[in-house]
């Protein structure tokens, strides 16, 4: 681990070089006082020496000039190169989450790791430009300090000095149990703003139901855990500074009784003894640091501890030799496909014990090229899954996925997504414009591009009906537009994409009927000419699929087109007759293979 932190300090060793000379210095220059101080002591006030004093005097007035410019670079400048190296952590950070499966989204809570990417690699930043300042500065000038202070009186400072293994030993016990209650402390946060990022993008749903109190208990509670977590850590810190100032306190009983037995015996002049006094902070000052320094040390590495747990996760890669597919014609087959899930943990570790559920079970199917496919069935059947897998967002251990008869496993990933344009029914807009929202499916397209792929999608004319047109910025999540206007805007991204493979992951299903209506008028333009996978609770939108494939229970059940699976009169006819009598208002009761 220190080898990969020290690493961040490479890009910035020549001002990070100019920190540690400009803190040598400072820590040099504190020495010049209680030299002058045992100077005066003995010689310059005893002797009445005058002009030695004055020049002295100033001499030290401007090394403290010098000390104090000094400083402000070391707080300036040093600052910098930590905020530079959290900056490149982050960047890091931010680049790997990009790489990472789907299925480490599916068990991470967005606010942890949040709580990760901010909270934890401040306290990072802190640690890079203090640690080496603390640590490198502090132990020169406590052998520094040793120097000095034997040249005073050799004795006295081996007495002082035998203090510091009792110092290291209340450390070294009580550091561990203070980097527990630390790490502790930074879950309990992640959990903290796992909630609060719940909440906050909830509110509507909270304010629709009246439930304002039932958020502010899930808060309460991980905010209990916060103070309780920091109870600990804090009680862990004050057993751990007061343990070592109680040491440290010793020093001056130390010096005040064995300088005294010295003093008396004549073993140590009054000036050298006061001069000793004086220089002894030379060696505290520097040993409190280490042990003030403990605190921010904890809190550094049980941030960059977390923050290598997201760099260490293994990303999304392609198999050796695998290879870019090109423009794929769109002919799909799937080959004995299994797939199952594994169970996780609220911290996002997988669950030993857990045995992985399944979720398809030999599943095959083979939809030709320009044909569109549909796949219904009960919730939970695994429909879903099929379109995850296609663009290999998941990965499976059985069976096989083929493109125009090339396993997705041999093609890179980028290449196969970049022939897969997806309509989910949870759209997802960015916080931007119009325009940047339809670019996001060819970030290279022209303006007059983006207008054609909005006019195909039939949401040119509202567009234009605003006051900045393309340039309109829609909230987060697309807010500010309805639900069928953000589908639109997400039928036009795919447009502008055009993909020779389609897939609508029930697009329509939480639109009204006017509205699907409209929609599905955009969607019959985007699938002409490309193979489509379907996936619709309302059957009557895909009656005129080439085929229809029934999942239930992970299994293919039925396979044919509409007219066959409803002569065949099985799972499909009964769930077709289902929705045409809720529609009628027949009271109508499913049967229970239907609901499982």
């Amino acid at each position: 681990m220190l080898r990969r932190f020290i690493a961040y300090y490479k890009p910035h060793r020549v001002m990070f070089t100019l920190d540690m000379l400009a803190s040598l210095a400072v820590a040099l220059i504190g020495v010049v006082y209680p030299i002058v101080t045992r100077s005066m002591l003995n010689d310059l006030i005893p002797n009445r020496k005058y002009r030695s004093i004055i020049l002295f005097g100033m001499i030290l007035l401007g090394l403290y000039a010098l000390k104090m410019l000094l400083n402000f670079f070391i707080q300036f400048q040093g600052h910098m190169v930590g905020v530079h190296m959290q900056a490149q952590m982050r960047r890091d950070m931010f680049t790997h989450l990009e790489k990472l499966p789907y299925s480490y989204y599916d068990n991470h809570e967005t606010g942890r790791i949040m709580s990760r990417m901010t909270n934890d690699l401040m306290d990072v930043s802190e640690l890079a430009h203090h640690g080496p300042e603390n640590i490198i500065i502090s132990s020169i000038s406590i052998v520094v300090s040793f120097v000095y202070l034997s040249t005073i009186n050799i004795w006295l400072t081996l007495i002082i000095f035998a203090a510091v293994p009792f110092l290291l030993v209340i450390s070294g016990v009580l550091r561990k149990r203070m980097r527990e209650a630390f790490t502790e402390t930074r879950k309990s946060m992640a959990v903290i703003n796992a909630a609060l990022e719940s909440s906050i993008s909830g509110i509507r749903v909270t304010k629709a139901y009246t439930n304002a109190d039932k958020e502010a208990e899930k808060f309460e509670r991980g905010n209990g855990n916060f103070i309780e977590a920091r109870r600990k850590s804090y009680k862990a810190m004050g057993q751990f500074h007061s343990g070592t100032a109680f040491v440290t306190d010793i020093f001056n009983v130390i010096i005040l009784i064995a300088g005294g037995l010295f003093l008396y015996n004549g073993k140590i002049q009054f000036g050298d003894y006061s001069a000793f006094i004086v220089s002894v902070n030379m060696f505290i000052s520097p040993v409190m640091t280490l042990i003030n320094f403990m605190e921010q040390y904890q809190n550094g590495v049980t941030g960059f501890e977390r923050f290598l747990e997201i760099i260490d996760e293994e990303p999304e890669k392609d198999a050796a030799g695998a290879v870019d597919i090109g423009k794929v014609e769109g002919h799909i087959e799937l080959k004995n496909l299994t797939y199952h899930y594994d169970v996780y943990d609220e911290d996002g570790r997988k669950i030993a014990d857990e045995e992985p559920r399944d979720v398809l079970s030999d599943v095959s199917l083979d939809i030709p090229k320009g044909k569109t496919f549909a796949l219904v069935g009960p919730s939970g059947g695994g429909k879903t899954t099929v379109c995850h897998l296609i663009p290999h967002f998941y990965d499976f251990l059985q069976g096989e996925i083929l493109i125009d008869g090339q396993e997705i496993h041999n093609v890179t990933m980028e290449s196969l997504r970049r022939n897969i344009g997806i309509v989910q029914q949870d759209i997802y807009l960015f916080n931007a414009s119009i325009r940047e929202n339809i670019l996001y499916g060819r970030l290279d397209a022209t303006q007059e591009e983006v207008e054609e792929a909005a006019k195909r999608a039939n949401i040119h004319d509202y567009i234009m009906s605003l006051e900045h047109g393309y340039d309109t910025e829609i909230g987060e999540r697309g807010i500010r537009l309805s639900g069928g206007q953000k589908q639109r805007l997400s039928i036009a991204r795919v447009f502008l994409k055009n993909p020779p493979i389609l897939i609508l992951d029930e697009a329509t299903s939480a639109l009204d009927n006017t509205t699907e209506i409209l929609i599905q008028q955009s969607l019959d333009e985007l699938c002409r000419g490309r193979t489509t996978l379907v996936v619709a609770h309302r059957l009557s939108t895909i009656k005129n699929a080439d085929e229809i494939a029934v999942i239930a229970g992970g299994k293919i059940v039925e396979q044919g087109t509409h007219d066959e699976l409803i002569e065949k009169g099985g799972m499909y006819s009964e769930l077709y007759s289902l929705q045409f009598r809720a529609n009628t208002g027949e009271k109508y009761t499913a049967p229970a293979d239907l609901l499982t």
